[in-house]
């Protein structure tokens, strides 16, 4: 009986220590819910949820109103993944602006997607925060296939990729100073340059990951883009892609 009761306490011992080794997931706060009227949020929301928790590593929470942003505590989460476009001022603006530069300034991790480089257009900080934002006049070449390059293979997010296809918007109104890592760009053909498609930068202790890609839900399920957003995503998480 002795080594029967001392077995049982050696095998509950490490189990217990298994548990707590174990990965807790990503923990992904997606905000949508408000967008200009050609972006089907209804339909990219669940595309962007599906193509994350395909990977075990994540688990994503939807918000489908940004003005919930005010309550700090929405932000007990690893990444905070920016899918909306807002016309008017939020609700209490000021507060959900404090919370979210707080949360990327004290470590946490941040996803711009798309026209998400559009919102809080009254911000001026919003600019820094996510490194690059909509120029209000330009906006994008045609709907249609082209290439997106990868310019920077040594960093983690874009490690082992190469350039791919993709069937999407080249956006080519982004604007910004702050000195961000160019990751992907593609060419227009409107403007005959090169227009960044992925970007990586520090804020603060945070990490911020932004891409103009993904227009629709089939843009963002194309192979390419889905894998540039959970690789992204993971990284703004302070975790290897």
């Amino acid at each position: 009986m002795r080594f029967f009761v001392m077995t049982l306490a050696a095998v509950t011992t490490m189990a217990s220590v298994a548990f707590s080794d174990e990965k807790k997931p990503i923990q992904v706060l997606l905000i949508t819910g408000v967008d200009h009227p050609s972006h089907d949020w209804t339909k990219t929301t669940p595309a962007i949820r599906e193509l994350l928790e395909k990977d075990a590593q994540f688990s994503v929470r939807v918000i489908k109103d940004p003005n919930l942003l005010v309550s700090a505590e929405l932000f007990d989460v690893d990444v905070v993944f920016l899918h909306f476009r807002n016309d008017r001022p939020l609700a209490q603006q000021r507060q959900v602006q404090a919370n979210l530069s707080g949360f990327v300034e004290h470590g946490g991790g941040l996803v711009a997607l798309h026209f998400a480089c559009g919102a809080f257009g009254d911000w001026p900080e919003f600019r820094n925060l996510v490194g690059k934002v909509w120029d209000g006049e330009n906006t994008h070449d045609p709907r249609g296939p082209f290439t997106v390059e990868i310019t920077k293979e040594e960093h983690p997010i874009t490690q082992g990729m190469s350039d791919f296809q993709t069937d999407d918007e080249l956006y080519i109104g982004l604007v910004g100073e702050r000195p961000v890592e160019l990751l992907a760009s593609a060419r227009s053909k409107v403007t005959g340059r090169d227009h960044p498609m992925a970007f990586a930068f520090l804020y603060g202790k945070g990490r911020v990951f932004h891409t103009p890609l993904g227009h629709d839900d089939r843009a963002i399920r194309s192979p390419g883009t889905a894998e540039l957003i959970r690789r992204g995503c993971a990284w703004a998480a302070h975790v290897d892609p």
